[in-house]
């Protein structure tokens, strides 16, 4: 299948994020196709944004306004984050990949986390990332290519009904509208809504 071209992450970081519930993350690892479908988002805008990364300047905010639809890969308690830039023209802006249900490969993301159980195998950005074995090597390729071994495709269509916005995990001081997206009733999410 072809991946999501470069296109979709030309919009509003939560449209992005909203959109990217459902769709498949695979990745190539020791020539087994692993892949997993995106159950759990959060969006990100530039430095007017108080939990941005924008706001630290350096690679990590150069990255947020570049281009599109590549891999911003940064490391928080010895766990590396896997987010794909999205903003339109002129801003700035990233999809944060917080949790996913496995589809394909779970025996060998369970050997790469040391975990048994699928419901915990990837419900968190650090887990995700350590299950796919996404490390910085990633950050900047781009995702909309098959190139690099780590790619998004589409999967299913998510209602709107299905759909819980809430506010993002771990953030203090946070903008007004919620920017946190999951699919209502999975398992697989990090943290539910109260």
């Amino acid at each position: 299948m072809a991946a999501i071209p470069k296109q979709f992450y030309m919009r509003d970081p939560a449209q992005v994020a909203r959109d990217l519930l459902g769709a498949v993350i695979v990745r190539v690892y020791e020539g087994i196709r692993l892949a997993c479908m995106i159950v759990e988002t959060e969006a990100y805008y530039g430095v007017e944004d108080p939990a941005s990364r924008a706001r630290r300047g350096g690679d990590l905010a150069r990255t947020l306004y570049g281009d599109v639809g590549v891999a911003l890969v940064y490391g928080v308690h010895r766990q590396w984050l896997f987010n794909i830039v999205a903003h339109g023209r002129g801003s700035g802006g990233a999809v944060l990949l917080r949790a996913a249900e496995p589809v394909e490969g779970a025996e060998v993301m369970m050997r790469l986390r040391g975990v048994r159980s699928l419901s915990k195998l990837m419900n968190g950005p650090g887990r995700l990332s350590a299950a796919l074995a996404i490390d910085k090597c990633f950050h900047k390729k781009p995702v909309y290519v098959r190139s690099y071994g780590l790619w998004l495709e589409p999967g299913r269509r998510v209602s709107d009904e299905d759909v819980v916005r809430a506010r993002r995990v771990g953030v203090s001081a946070d903008l007004e509208k919620p920017l946190r997206f999951y699919i209502r009733g999975s398992p697989y999410v990090s943290k539910r809504g109260k």
